[in-house]
């Protein structure tokens, strides 16, 4: 069974970061959480347009005194799985520069196991050890947020 982490990991040797988090909601409410625009913007930056969800389709997230950095979908399968990609270190988001981060939800009770995997950091060169401390600490304090915006109910 998976285990709930209080903070993000990373695994130095795959290169990624990985968070479990318990969200007191059933999976399909977790999942419109993680892909409805509006309820996007108040636990994953400010801002977000993801106006098509199909695998492929292309979209922004945005966080003040920023640019908006650009997603594309790589997985959308409700209410179990969803994916997308955007760059590691801003930019343009091309396969040389493309971090992926997959959402797994697992039923858990009256509740849902909600996994992060965020995976590419290979990519990055000189950047991967910053870019994966970055996105450990980016992890554990966004997924803390979706988890109190359920539990807060402002996300209904």
């Amino acid at each position: 069974m998976t285990q709930h982490q209080t903070t993000a990991l990373v695994d130095d040797t795959t290169s990624t970061v990985t968070r479990t988090v318990r969200v007191d909601a059933p999976p399909a409410r977790v999942f419109e959480v993680l892909t409805r625009e509006d309820l996007v913007a108040q636990w994953f930056g400010q801002r977000a347009s993801l106006p098509d969800l199909r695998v492929g389709a292309t979209g922004t997230l945005g966080w003040d005194g920023q640019d908006d950095e650009p997603v594309r979908i790589e997985a959308y399968d409700p209410p179990r799985r969803f994916a997308f990609a955007w760059p590691g270190c801003g930019g343009d988001l091309t396969d040389a520069t493309a971090l992926t981060v997959t959402f797994t939800l697992e039923p858990d009770g009256d509740g849902t196991l909600l996994t992060v995997v965020e995976t590419g950091f290979d990519k990055l060169g000189d950047e991967r050890l910053r870019q994966l401390a970055d996105h450990r600490d980016g992890w554990t304090s966004e997924l803390d947020e979706l988890v109190r915006l359920v539990r807060d109910g402002v996300a209904a």
